[in-house]
């Protein structure tokens, strides 16, 4: 297995594991998402076929300084628990900590015990409890 981060340019291949997305990604989102200097996206590979991803956003804050958000972490369900999401978890630590991120989170559902027990493996600790809220903005397809 090996993993690669993934640069402008590199949108066939992103558009080749649309199996490990939720919905198909949509072209011009991944343009955008790979030019971005803050977002990341790296996938690990067994042969020439994708069997996981991991997109982090570094975040800043005029007081606190960057930190990277784990936005999304997918493996193949064939391929899981055997390493792949962990090593693309502590992959991401890494670029984070190269990129001089103070932290690195996320956040993930209380019953998904599949994803926590992947992060926990990677180090991450669980701090105090904390609510997310969300807003949803109807019709919005901004890419």
């Amino acid at each position: 297995m090996r993993i690669e981060r993934l640069a402008s340019g590199d949108r066939d291949t992103v558009a080749a594991a649309a199996a490990l997305f939720d919905t198909p990604p949509r072209a011009e989102a991944i343009e955008r998402f790979l030019a971005s200097h803050t977002h990341h996206l790296l996938m690990a590979f067994e042969g020439e076929g994708p069997v996981g991803f991991v997109t982090g956003v570094e975040t800043t804050h005029p007081d606190k300084g960057t930190e990277m958000f784990l936005y999304e972490l997918s493996v193949a369900p064939e391929h899981r628990r055997r390493g792949i999401g962990t090593a693309l978890v502590a992959e991401l630590g890494r670029l984070a900590r190269e990129r001089g991120c103070y932290a690195m989170w996320v956040a993930t559902d209380t019953d998904n015990t599949a994803a926590i027990a992947t992060y926990r493996s990677a180090g991450a600790s669980e701090p105090e409890a904390v609510v997310v809220l969300d807003w949803t903005f109807e019709g919005s397809q901004e890419t």
